[in-house]
């Protein structure tokens, strides 16, 4: 796998060397991409982590979590009873009683390990959801931006696998700031 990753990094560099030396046309000046235009980039992950809508989807899944987590730790708790109780009285039972005890303990461990699965699925889902509205709402404002500034590209900086990007091209801030204006929670009362 890391000889793909270094032929990948290899192919980029050479690339990019190709792109860089200067041809007779180049020596002029560099070419501009359109009249007016500029290729930016933005960091759609710091969008989710820094934007106020970003941060409450997040606080909202955590708060999802926590009441998930203790339905869990409810049901480790009645599992680690049940196995002490078994462990202790079970030499001391009628087979059927410890049979009857095993079985019962089994079933909830069984139902116990479903659930888990169960809210990671749907926590999975929530998350999804929530990610995607955002990247909804921000996908219109991106494009918006980049119409105003007559931007000819706007890549997504980790996705694009971008090799460099100057600070001046990261329109991040720019994005976060008409993002929480835009979604009304920015605006001062």
């Amino acid at each position: 796998m890391g000889h793909w990753v270094a032929l990948r990094i290899a192919a980029m560099l050479a690339l990019a060397g190709a792109v860089a030396t200067p041809t007779p046309a180049a020596a002029q000046g560099p070419a501009a991409p359109g009249p007016g235009g500029k290729i930016v980039v933005v960091d759609v992950a710091r969008i989710l982590a820094k934007s106020q809508a970003g941060v409450a989807a997040r606080e909202q899944l955590e708060r999802e979590k926590a009441t998930m987590q203790k339905e869990v730790d409810t049901r480790r708790k009645e599992l680690e009873a049940l196995k002490d109780e078994l462990e202790k009285k079970g030499p001391l039972m009628t087979v059927d009683a410890r049979s009857q005890k095993q079985d019962a303990f089994d079933r909830k461990r069984r139902d116990a390990a479903r659930l888990v699965d169960d809210f990671q699925k749907e926590l999975e889902k929530k998350e999804q959801g929530m990610l995607q509205k955002v990247l909804q709402d921000i996908s219109g404002i991106i494009e918006k931006l980049g119409k105003d500034r007559k931007y000819y590209l706007i890549v997504e900086k980790r996705g694009a696998a971008v090799v460099f990007a100057s600070p001046e091209s990261d329109i991040t801030d720019e994005i976060i700031k008409a993002y929480d204006q835009d979604s009304g929670r920015g605006k001062k009362p």
